[in-house]
């Protein structure tokens, strides 16, 4: 299970850490993927990025927990 984050006595949920970091993430996957000129070969890249960033939220979650 999830628990909070503690910052200066305040509670924020993971969450808030577990994005940024999956945005980041899929940032560099776009920019090497342009660079290898990959992206061309995507049918549709808006929902190819949505799952990727899916799937980094899910593997940074169960990191999180380990």
């Amino acid at each position: 299970m999830l628990h909070e984050v503690s910052f200066a006595g305040l509670l924020f949920s993971p969450l808030v850490v577990i994005m940024p970091l999956a945005f980041l993430l899929l940032w560099l996957t776009q920019k090497i993927m342009h660079r290898l000129n990959i992206r061309r070969h995507l049918w549709k890249p808006a929902w190819f990025d949505l799952a990727v960033l899916i799937c980094y939220v899910g593997a940074l979650v169960w990191i999180w927990e380990l």
